[in-house]
């Protein structure tokens, strides 16, 4: 079968599904995913094995080592990937809610109802587990998804594929759901993105290049989400131990993911007591300092920071550090460098969190906290199909209800316009 035989194959299939799965009460799904974790975890051994290929693939290759990092499964990231569907089949099914019901002067009741999008196509790098998240999520939120993963991670993303679509058939609902597109060359995905009468949203996930060339080439509305440069901001009132906790957190805890904070800000209150043995122990666990001038004062080994470190996702043991005299000062270097994904401030001061709070607008903002809590697990919506960095039509992590839209219906009782 040529190219776009294949394409046309794929897209006519998955049309025919959304419009059966939209129908399918909550049950019927929520059964499909348990079904699907249990599968998961009895064939982790083979997961493991089709992950292993994947590896040494990759290794041959010459792959960076963050990406490998995404690339590799082990029993708990399987476990995890089993436990996430059960999250999302433990959820409120959005699917046929109504909402925000009112009268109009007529007699006629107005609503909205939640309905599915219809088929999400979902290109993405490296990590296997986003082919159970996204599966996992269309299939509650009522919707068909097509997903087209990289070529690195093939084996992973199949027999992942294989054993979910194996559970949707053991539950009766049409295998077509999910269809992982068992081809890799770029011509499938330039077809993909012009069936526009079939798919009706593209996320990319993976590198700012994939996520450019997606949406300069797609005829289909897209979810964009180009890097992660994520900010802490220890306040002049924050707790020292707590600033040195989240700031290690939100860097080390796993460097090679878009949550994982790229620039440290700190008051300049807080540069000759907090920032010098903080930047001693990250430099012990291995991370490069680039500094603006008074953090090189403090830091002997750090690196002068260039223009483009404060707006670099380094997805690597790299931190760009900047003293700033004001939470003025921090949030205007986070508008200016910043990518709309996650900022977090440490303080004790209510007013100034409720301050950071309202004037920072990213699409997660926190306080005291880790900014690895941006991620639709942690944030309860069981997984995530993607991080929204545009505010248009979901800003911030996507999970179920991001994945619906809402319809105008009305109650009359034979009304009528004069």
């Amino acid at each position: 079968m040529g190219f776009q035989d294949l394409v046309e194959d794929i897209a006519r299939r998955a049309r025919v599904a959304g419009n059966r799965i939209a129908e399918l009460p909550s049950d019927v799904k929520d059964g499909a995913l348990r079904r699907a974790a249990d599968r998961l975890e009895a064939a982790c051994a083979g997961i493991l094995e089709a992950n292993a290929r994947d590896l040494e693939a990759g290794h041959a290759a010459g792959i960076a080592a963050p990406l490998l990092d995404r690339l590799t499964l082990t029993e708990a990231r399987v476990g995890a990937m089993a436990q996430g569907l059960r999250d999302i089949a433990s959820l409120p099914d959005p699917v046929g809610e109504i909402t925000h019901m009112w009268t109009r002067p007529s007699g006629l009741q107005v609503g909205r109802m939640r309905i599915p999008l219809g088929v999400i196509l979902v290109i993405y790098e490296s990590r296997p587990n986003v082919t159970a998240d996204v599966a996992g999520l269309c299939l509650k939120s009522g919707n068909a998804s097509v997903l087209r993963g990289g070529s690195e991670a093939l084996h992973s993303n199949t027999i992942i594929a294989q054993i979910f679509r194996g559970a949707l058939n053991e539950s009766g609902i049409p295998e077509d759901t999910l269809q992982l597109v068992p081809r890799t060359e770029h011509e499938i995905v330039d077809l993909l993105l012009d069936r526009e009468e079939e798919i009706d949203l593209v996320i990319p996930r993976g590198g700012e290049g994939l996520i450019r060339r997606v949406v300069e080439r797609s005829r289909i509305p897209v979810i964009k989400h180009y890097k992660g440069v994520c900010h802490v901001y220890l306040d002049r009132h924050a707790d020292p131990k707590m600033a040195r906790d989240i700031t290690i957190n939100s860097k080390c805890q796993r460097v090679a993911v878009c949550n994982a904070a790229e620039t440290l800000l700190v008051h300049a209150a807080l540069a000759d007591t907090v920032l010098p043995p903080l930047l001693a122990e990250l430099r012990g666990l291995g991370v490069e300092i680039r500094g603006c001038p008074r953090t090189l004062e403090r830091c002997q080994d750090a690196f002068p920071a260039t223009e483009d470190d404060w707006k670099t996702e380094y997805l690597d043991k790299i931190l760009s550090v900047r003293v700033v005299d004001s939470i003025d000062q921090g949030i205007d270097h986070i508008r200016r460098y910043g990518s709309n994904h996650t900022e977090t401030i440490v303080t004790e001061d209510l007013r100034t969190a409720r301050e950071f709070l309202q004037r920072v607008n990213s699409s997660c903002v926190f306080v005291n906290a880790s900014t690895r809590f941006s991620d639709g697990f942690q944030l309860g919506l069981g997984a995530e199909v993607g991080i929204s960095t545009t505010k248009m039509h979901w800003y911030g992590p996507m999970g179920i209800e991001g994945l619906t839209t809402q319809k105008f219906i009305a109650f009359g009782d034979g009304t009528l316009i004069e």
